[in-house]
């Protein structure tokens, strides 16, 4: 079957090492970042026909200094930055320091790990594990929503399933379970109550139908989540809704879907695992406010474009005091992706357009800004994200664009342009 975790596993033995270390990566350039030989460039942006989005006039574009990182063979990186000062961060389908996790098939696992250091170009990556948990009646279960705070490292997981005969990777998105939490930085963990049959939020309302909370990614908020609004945890979410009136192959996949959701909880090991002490985004009042309620039936979407919209992050970039959303949208499942970059001064919006990369990575996924590598004045940050899975095993041979990644957690230096930087 063409599960992503095939792919992975596959391309893992195909692709030589050519010097990579899974802890520490060798191959950072290192030209200043501030001259034309350093390799610095624009990302143009080209948004589709049909954007529902205003470009933003405050952050206008973003340039890849050329600088980057390359850390294990593995994708699924979303690191929390925690008290100590090190990220914690789920992997999965590869090999971390000769630690290998699949998270497809009758014996999933979901990979974790500790990350040290301070510099993006000079990390170290420890005490990498994976632990076990059951996809049925599901074919995947991979991890989504990651938070340390007040000394507890909460994981979330959520399901995916393949439709026979499609020849598609992962092309229905599965509800998302729950979250298992560690009180020892991942020596040790308490388990879900909930399972893939009975999940946190009351969805689907039948087995591959249609979920808003897909996925979800806990928004970054800094370290110990000390920029958060309100003391909360904010999940954000790609789904989709029914009827939809033109629903394309892979309508709602692990990276393809029509709309953007959006829940807070303050966090706790009971809170965060139980649905009722959730608040869902349910729409703005006149005043264009977000309203907040319990009732998950009363769920709406912060954001929709049918057919354009997947797996999406959130970062809040305090020196700038503005959130950061990153939305990837998959196309096929296993062609080259889009990835777009959303600015508001607000967690709930109104959200503008920084800058839509078509063909990021060629097939770059899973992108975020880790709040710990963003400069004192929020105008440098590193984008994190893994790229060209398809190559290899699947016949493809998507380029490396920009230059550094691949296979494995690329971390790569970017300038956030303002209004008075040209174009």
């Amino acid at each position: 079957m063409n599960h992503r975790v095939v792919l992975a596993t596959l391309a893992f033995l195909l692709i030589p090492f050519a010097g990579l270390q899974c802890t520490r990566q060798a191959l950072a350039q290192t030209q200043p970042a501030n001259s034309e030989a350093a390799g610095l460039k624009q990302w143009p942006s080209q948004p589709p026909a049909g954007s529902p989005f205003e470009s933003s006039t405050e952050l206008t574009g973003i340039v890849f200094t050329g600088r980057y990182a390359q850390y294990g063979h593995a994708d699924t990186w979303y690191p929390s930055w925690a008290a100590d000062g090190n990220l914690y961060s789920p992997w999965t389908d590869g090999e971390v320091n000769g630690i290998t996790s699949s998270s497809g098939g009758q014996a999933p696992r979901t990979g974790y790990a500790t990350i040290r250091g301070d510099d993006p170009l000079h990390l170290e990556i420890t005490n990498a594990a994976t632990y076990p948990a059951s996809a049925v009646p599901y074919e995947g279960r991979y991890p989504s929503a990651n938070l340390t705070y007040k000394g507890v490292w909460y994981y979330g997981t959520y399901c995916l399933h393949e439709t026979p005969g499609k020849h598609l990777n992962w092309d229905v998105l599965g509800p998302f379970v729950g979250f298992r939490y560690s009180t020892d930085y991942g020596k040790s963990w308490h388990e879900t109550s909930h399972t893939p049959a009975h999940p946190l939020f009351s969805e689907p309302d039948h087995f591959a139908g249609k979920v808003k909370m897909g996925a979800p990614h806990v928004v970054d908020f800094g370290r110990e989540m000390q920029y958060s609004p309100d003391g909360k945890a904010y999940l954000v979410a790609h789904g989709s809704s029914d009827p939809d009136p033109n629903p394309r192959d892979a309508d709602l996949s692990w990276i393809t879907g029509d709309e953007i959701y959006l829940a807070r909880v303050k966090p706790s090991p009971h809170n965060i695992d139980t649905a009722a002490k959730y608040e869902f985004f349910a729409g703005y009042n006149r005043r264009g406010e977000a309203i907040w309620t319990h009732n998950f039936a009363s769920i709406k979407p912060m954001l929709k474009w049918d057919n354009h919209m997947g797996s999406v992050t959130m970062t809040y970039d305090a020196p700038l005091k503005k959130y950061l959303l990153v939305v990837t949208d998959g196309g096929t499942t296993i062609s080259k992706f889009d990835t777009y970059i959303l600015e508001s001064s607000q967690v709930s919006g109104p959200w503008k357009l920084v800058t839509y990369m078509k063909n990021f990575g060629e097939q770059g996924y899973f992108v975020n800004f880790p709040s710990k590598f963003i400069s004192q004045d929020g105008k440098v940050a590193w984008l994190s994200y893994s790229a060209n899975f398809t190559n290899g095993p699947n016949g493809s041979h998507y380029e490396s664009n920009p230059a550094g990644g691949g296979y494995w957690w690329t971390l790569q230096e970017v300038h956030l342009l303002g209004p008075a930087q040209p174009q």
